[in-house]
């Protein structure tokens, strides 16, 4: 039977995307041209940057982007924007075009330090706003399973499996800072034109590298919960491969990669194992291959350009990967006999 350590390996290759734009961005800072001693590094004016969109886009009266000057302000390691975090996420969740997008972010505006992420109220608020998204219904799982409420958290399964989509919102927040870090130019003192950077470049970057942190469900608490107990119950066994079709068709690699896993060790057809395993391997291909396409952006002017253009129209993120890679002609099915390399290696 598979573990876990499978999925935990596609979330390693899922990072790569943004772990090789911030190595981009790292050896940009270290080679950057400094022509007089004054000269900000490319790092110090990239954040010079961010902190001029926060105080901008902090002036708006719109959801989207105050979501967006939340989300950098929270994203930047500095005390005085992170102090902003909380007034801007509350004034996006009442302001005009405010949605589950919204309150999804709430879900960490919370203390980590003494266990009280996610919320409560933000949960409750995000369940009623979106009740048909599972996403919704795996974090409030993963909350009752830490509390033992073991029959609350049955009822969560049952919710979640009953769900027609799992969205974790990164595709709409990818959307919201696109469109709000255009309002303003990336400086010159940013990206080095030499080497190829360009301003969709650090764009691009930022998207990336913020997105990074935006709230998702911890799905091994998932995994963990079906592969128990649908040993020993019938009905949880069909729970979670009814929810593993949900969470194939899901917005994020790490869902699809929970729903293959899910039909992987609970199927009982054999063939559908297989396919299973093919399709997780190929899921590894797409996401090893969108990382490499990201890291190529920050020195190719036009695929920035369009990788940009994609995230704009706010979809789901395994939508952003099957386009880049299609536009890219990169096959989305991993050739025959590829395997990951944690598989090869075990």
């Amino acid at each position: 039977m598979k573990t876990w350590r499978l999925i935990a390996s596609l979330a390693v290759a899922l990072v790569g995307a943004s772990v090789v734009t911030s190595a981009a961005a790292a050896e940009h800072k270290a080679k950057a041209h400094q022509p007089k001693q004054a000269q900000p590094s490319a790092q110090q004016a990239l954040r010079g940057f961010q902190h001029d969109l926060v105080s901008l886009l902090a002036l708006r009266a719109e959801a989207s982007p105050l979501l967006a000057a939340a989300e950098m302000a929270r994203a930047l390691s500095d005390d005085s924007l992170a102090a902003k975090f909380p007034a801007l996420l509350d004034r996006a969740s009442k302001a005009p075009g405010s949605g589950p997008y919204v309150s999804w972010e709430q879900l960490v505006n919370c203390d980590a330090t003494t266990q009280t992420c996610p919320t409560e109220e933000a949960l409750d608020r995000l369940l009623q706003q979106a009740p048909d998204n599972a996403a919704g219904w795996l974090l409030k799982l993963g909350r009752d399973r830490q509390e033992m409420h073991g029959d609350a958290a049955r009822a969560d399964l049952a919710k979640a499996a009953a769900a027609t989509t799992y969205d974790d919102y990164v595709g709409a927040s990818k959307g919201a800072l696109a469109s709000a870090i255009a309002i303003l130019p990336p400086p010159a003192s940013t990206y080095d034109a030499a080497r190829g950077g360009s301003p969709a470049g650090v764009v691009y970057l930022l998207v990336s590298s913020i997105a990074e942190t935006l709230p998702r469900p911890v799905l091994p608490v998932v995994a963990d919960y079906c592969e128990k107990k649908a040993a020993s119950d019938a009905s949880v066994k069909a729970d979670c491969l009814k929810l593993g079709k949900v969470l194939e068709w899901g917005s994020s690699p790490l869902s699809r990669s929970l729903g293959l896993h899910l039909r992987q060790t609970l199927a009982s057809d054999p063939n559908e194992q297989e396919e299973a395993k093919r399709a997780w391997n190929s899921l590894v291909w797409q996401v090893q291959n969108f990382a490499v396409l990201s890291a190529k952006a920050q020195t190719d002017p036009a695929l920035a350009q369009y990788l940009l253009g994609l995230v704009h129209t706010g979809g789901t993120e395994m939508s952003l990967i099957y386009s880049a890679l299609h536009n890219q002609n990169i096959p989305l099915d991993a050739p025959s006999g590829w395997a990951p390399e944690s598989e090869s290696k075990s």
